[in-house]
């Protein structure tokens, strides 16, 4: 090991592009699954900013995105003793058109709720004046990053959803979408601008009165009936953020680049580390001279890749917390996990060890004759 350590300090000149390769592929793969995971933590916002325990839904609904209408009588499925309360939730697609002088559309994400202090499917960002000014019909609340997008400049204008008038009473912070703004409303304006039936909803909600008793009932529930689906918040929430990463094109998009930078930090390490080993043919057929066992060169090429995925990593770690920090700063989430991280450096650790592998080919030319050459 000491060898290895000696070897690469004084031939670091010819062995830094393998520790930059390194360094770059594992800010490259920790950059983009932060990325992933803080573009798709977005998907998940109504459930995960909610009070709810449970979510119930149609039948196989992939995402909180695509519930379609169910009966509201359907609560009676909730009548457990662990449940304290029900209530529903509406969330649907409509088309948002732009006062002037933008004009043109946009695919807004309605989210009508109730609106009582202690409402399950209101998001914790509307505070209580905008729960009683959303208690006007056709009452609405955008981010406020996303004015620009809706053709808004203030609070107090007026635009058209799905052909009829709504206002904007109200702004809020840190809830943008991936797809289309969310627009929040109560239930009364989301029934009349997605022109749902009476009677109907997206999404039944319900508040235990022990959260812990969540997973039970919804096992029973779905042991019940086949009628619906039901999950509890955390489910429904991975399962949502799991739909858009596997079945979207911007997921699959990411997760390529991810193992792109892999796979181009594996390739140039491997070229590299093969590049000095074959560089260093006189010194290892010295050694092979000597009476050094072959497998023991071959452990000093493998350490060599080591340290130089330590070096490489040891480099990158500081540069993928301040990118992360300046992505958030400019809007960008980056999600950072410590269990991200550490996955990140083990399969930048294995693939360094699999490039000193892939570079033991050219120990094969290592004989003592090569030094009467």
């Amino acid at each position: 090991m000491s060898y290895s350590l000696a070897t690469l300090w004084y031939e670091r000149q010819r062995y830094l592009p393998g520790v930059l390769a390194v360094g770059f592929s594992a800010l490259l793969i920790a950059l983009q699954s932060g990325l992933l995971l803080g573009l798709f933590s977005v998907t998940s916002i109504p459930i995960d900013r909610s009070r709810a325990d449970i979510w119930v839904g149609q039948p196989k609904v992939e995402s909180v995105d695509l519930g379609r209408p169910i009966p509201e009588s359907w609560q009676s499925y909730l009548a457990y003793p662990e449940v304290e309360r029900t209530e529903s939730y509406i969330q649907g697609y409509a088309y948002w058109s732009k006062p002037a002088p933008a004009g043109g559309m946009e695919l807004c994400m309605l989210v009508g709720t109730r609106l009582g202090k202690d409402a399950l499917g209101a998001v914790d960002g509307l505070k209580a004046e905008h729960r009683a000014a959303l208690s006007e019909a056709g009452a609405v609340v955008i981010d406020k990053s996303e004015f620009k997008r809706l053709g808004i400049e203030k609070v107090g204008e007026t635009a058209e959803v799905a052909g009829k008038r709504v206002r904007v009473v109200g702004i809020v912070e840190g809830l943008r979408s991936i797809a289309g703004p969310y627009v929040f409303c109560s239930l009364e304006t989301a029934h009349a601008l997605l022109k749902m039936p009476p009677g109907q909803t997206t999404f039944l909600l319900a508040k235990c009165k022990n959260p812990e008793d969540a997973r039970s009932v919804v096992e029973r529930l779905k042991n019940t009936t086949d009628k619906v689906d039901a999950f509890t918040s955390l489910q429904f929430s991975r399962k949502s953020r799991v739909h858009w990463l596997f079945k979207t094109k911007a997921g699959i998009a990411l997760g390529l680049a991810a193992a792109l930078g892999l796979l181009v930090g594996m390739v140039v390490t491997s070229q590299t580390l093969y590049a000095a080993t074959a560089a260093s043919l006189r010194e290892y057929a010295v050694l092979r001279a000597l009476g050094i066992p072959r497998w023991r060169m071959a452990a000093t090429v493998v350490a060599q890749s080591f340290w130089i995925g330590v070096a490489g990593i040891v480099l990158s770690v500081p540069v993928i917390f301040a990118l992360a920090k300046l992505g958030n700063l400019l809007g960008a989430k980056v999600d950072m996990p410590p269990w991200l991280l550490a996955g990140a450096v083990t399969v930048t650790m294995l693939m360094a060890l699999v490039s000193g592998l892939m570079a033991l080919r050219s120990l094969r030319m290592v004989e003592p004759v090569a030094l009467l050459r």
